[in-house]
């Protein structure tokens, strides 16, 4: 199965960063590939919400369920129905002096063994691409 992990240092405060993470309902303002996500629904430190993805092309959808859990700074999903066989990972927010560390991992499985060693590889580039972008992107946003 596919897993990407990408790290990046903002210098903030991890309350600051983790108020633009958890604002999913923005995430199509600065990943290219995102068409729209859309909060189904929200609950006490939970939310579900629908993905629309255009990857080269190709619609990718799911809808997925955000676990919140500030006081750790941290952030998990799990894809619950979609497109993909699997999608799930995390983002998390570790204090280092006057920066943070930032993480974000995603663990996916495209689900189909006949075509999956086509597409994973091409799907993992893209993955960790609008990774780079969008950990690249709220840095901007909070350096500027």
């Amino acid at each position: 199965m596919p897993y990407v992990e990408i790290k990046k240092n903002i210098k903030a405060t991890p309350a600051k960063i983790y108020e633009i993470v958890k604002d999913m309902a923005a995430y199509p303002n600065f990943m290219q590939d995102l068409v729209s996500v859309d909060i189904l629904e929200r609950g006490e430190n939970y939310t579900i919400s629908h993905w629309v993805s255009n990857v080269d092309g190709r619609k990718i959808i799911w809808t997925e369920r955000d676990t919140f859990y500030p006081e750790q700074n941290k952030i998990t999903y799990a894809q619950t129905e979609g497109d993909l066989k699997k999608m799930e990972g995390e983002w998390t927010i570790v204090p280092q002096g006057e920066e943070c560390e930032v993480t974000l991992s995603v663990d996916f499985e495209f689900g189909i063994p006949m075509i999956a060693g086509l597409l994973n590889p091409i799907l993992k580039k893209k993955v960790r691409e609008n990774s780079e972008n969008m950990l690249t992107s709220i840095k901007e946003q909070i350096e500027k």
